[in-house]
């Protein structure tokens, strides 16, 4: 079986896993997503290394984190689509329930240029502002079946 057939069309939501902002990021959609139309890997994870690697990202331990969060489409098929910062965040909002699709509407009408520019700069203070965790935490019981592997490390607080 080929690693993202447990997908079923849903969207690949690959974070840092060490990121304070990352984490709450993660289960805030995690809480959210009632349709179950995500799943969730860290960057770090050996599962998506070649993911990383033909999209141009690094693979690496100590470079594993992209800078951002990348949403994948159609992950490990001819249509694979990875989407990154603003563009990633209106595509994952836009799977979750009402009220979020209309945030992402009007989030999409705000030129690309200066979403990402709020990204970046969110993005480059992430560490000092939400802190890093030394490990990946771990999901509980009930989200595990939202992530294609189990980071392991810490449990959840």
């Amino acid at each position: 079986m080929h690693p993202f057939e447990q997908l079923g069309g849903r969207l690949l939501v690959i974070f840092d896993g060490h990121c304070g902002l990352c984490d709450r990021a993660v289960r805030w959609l995690v809480a959210r997503d009632r349709g179950d139309r995500l799943r969730f890997a860290a960057s770090a994870s050996p599962l998506v290394a070649a993911l990383l690697e033909r999209n141009g990202f690094s693979a690496t331990p100590e470079a594993s984190a992209p800078g951002t969060i990348l949403v994948v489409t159609a992950p490990g098929e001819p249509a694979e689509r990875v989407l990154v910062r603003s563009a990633a965040v209106i595509a994952l909002l836009g799977e979750l329930p009402r009220p979020w699709p209309a945030f992402a509407w009007v989030l999409g009408l705000v030129p690309m240029i200066l979403r990402d520019a709020g990204y970046r700069l969110v993005a480059r203070f992430r560490y000092r502002i939400w802190g890093r965790l030394e490990s990946c935490p771990l999901p509980t019981p009930e989200q595990r079946g939202k992530f294609l592997e189990s980071p392991r490390s810490i449990s959840p607080d």
